[in-house]
């Protein structure tokens, strides 16, 4: 009997950001503002310069990591530390291809951002919507040991909450 083969993680580079911003497009859940902006976040953790500038030199804020099946690439995640804290790290994004869902893609990359961060960081944030399109979203990362800690009415827009989900981290 042979057992699924999980995707190829990868550490991600500039030469991915065409296709890492056609996955966040394709989840369908993000408005264009956020698209603008995970397209920054992305190269700056892949050290590349972005649309809104930069050198590609500066301190990378972000790290980002790729998941490929059969040798397309199908989703990412990108985290960084958060400022003023001690040993808290944010999710800032996490988006994989609809066709590839279910897959365990999304599964895979944020256990090896859970590896990475081992040793470095207590506690895991990630904040998301609370719209009904991102039930999914919550549900997935409360399957992954995540926990819904806070709920700000309003926040990203009328009738659109923010959910903070949390996880500490072993050290």
């Amino acid at each position: 009997m042979t057992g699924r083969v999980g995707p190829r993680l990868r550490d991600l580079t500039s030469t991915d950001a065409v296709r890492i911003l056609e996955i966040t497009r394709l989840t369908g859940v993000f408005r264009e503002e956020e698209l603008v902006i995970a397209d920054e976040v992305f190269h700056d953790a892949v050290g590349a310069p972005g649309p809104s500038g930069g050198t590609g030199t500066e301190a990378r804020p972000y790290y980002a990591l790729g998941a490929e099946v059969e040798g397309e690439l199908v989703g990412w995640i990108c985290w960084g530390r958060t400022p003023c804290t001690e040993g808290t790290w944010d999710l800032y994004w996490l988006a994989v291809d609809p066709g590839a869902h279910r897959g365990g893609n999304g599964t895979a990359l944020v256990e090896e951002m859970e590896r990475r961060l081992k040793g470095r960081a207590r506690l895991i944030t990630i904040d998301t919507s609370g719209r009904p399109d991102y039930t999914p979203t919550r549900e997935f990362y409360a399957a992954r040991g995540y926990i819904a800690v806070a709920r700000v009415p309003d926040f990203y827009a009328p009738g659109d909450d923010q959910v903070i989900f949390t996880k500490h981290l072993e050290q």
